[in-house]
């Protein structure tokens, strides 16, 4: 039995849900996300709350339920304050810059690496060596911070590449002679 699919989701204000069959839709002032709702899950709305249950007493009911319920917070959220993720470039001449929707990566190749960034997803670069991508649809956020750390995953003896702010880069030791 989930734990989380029994908490409510408080619906802040200037945040609208609308349920039409199994799709919900959440308009904030940020932006409006869309998501379908498994069929072993019942969504019921009163008194500015999202109760979710599962359609029949099951683990697999429950199961959904609580994945259901994290994703309508996540959307909530993303719509009312919106989400962040920070990346650092460590790395001698490793910088980036943002042009508009386009992240341009010097990363050490012999060419520089231009990232398409999709749409809902903005970035800054306050300095060349810090990247903060800024989006209300969180699981596209970590998808485009996933994407443009595989350019140049940090290594484990100097710590070079692109990493998570937050990210600890466990060293190893480098060969004695």
């Amino acid at each position: 039995m989930s734990r989380v699919a029994k908490n409510p989701i408080v619906v802040p204000k200037g945040v609208e849900v609308t349920l039409s069959g199994r799709e919900v839709q959440v308009k904030g002032p940020k932006a409006t996300l869309k998501a379908q709702l498994n069929e072993h899950v019942h969504l019921a709305q009163a008194d500015g709350q999202l109760q979710l249950k599962p359609v029949q007493e099951s683990p697999i009911g429950w199961m959904q339920a609580g994945t259901a319920r994290a994703i309508l917070n996540n959307m909530i959220t993303g719509v009312s304050t919106g989400f962040q993720r920070r990346l650092q470039l460590v790395g001698v001449g490793y910088k980036a810059q943002a042009k508009g929707s386009v992240l341009n990566l010097a990363l050490g190749y012999s060419h520089p690496i231009d990232h398409q960034l999709p749409e809902g997803v903005s970035v800054e670069t306050p300095t060349p060596t810090e990247i903060i991508l800024k989006s209300a649809d969180k699981q596209l956020l970590g998808q485009v911070a996933a994407n443009v750390r595989a350019y140049r995953p940090p290594e484990p003896y100097k710590g070079k590449g692109v990493k998570y702010a937050e990210e600890v880069i466990l060293r190893k030791e480098a060969k004695k002679k």
